[in-house]
């Protein structure tokens, strides 16, 4: 099954992007992936779950991600992501700066999933 790939909940689309139990080098060549799918999208249609569950990061991952999230903006409508806790803070930080993006965590996908879709 592909790590990238479009979910339908309550009638909406969204998509997932698949980071979970990824090595650093699988994150970065993942983002470059997500970064393809997202700009073929409309403008401001893309609801966004990442889920980094048990993934490693570097620097060098870090720093696709701070471009792919900047270059992926207009793009994306809302996005949510579970698991980063292994991610740094100080890197979360980084990208939010970076890519000029608000992430929200949540703690589960069901969570994210409601939130992305407007639910409660």
């Amino acid at each position: 099954m592909s790590r990238i790939r479009w979910l339908s909940h309550r009638d909406q689309h969204v998509l997932l992007l698949d980071f979970s139990h990824c090595s650093a080098s699988r994150v970065e060549e993942l983002a470059r992936e997500v970064q393809q799918v997202v700009t073929a999208q409309e403008r401001g249609s893309v609801l966004v779950l990442a889920d980094f569950t048990g993934a490693e990061f570097s620097r060098e991952a870090l720093t696709r991600i701070k471009e792919v999230t900047s270059i992926d903006r207009p793009y994306v409508k809302r996005a949510a992501w579970v698991g980063s806790e292994t991610l740094p803070e100080v890197w979360f930080q980084a990208i939010k700066t970076f890519s000029q993006r608000e992430f929200r965590r949540f703690s589960t996908p069901e969570e994210a999933l409601r939130f992305l879709t407007g639910g409660k």
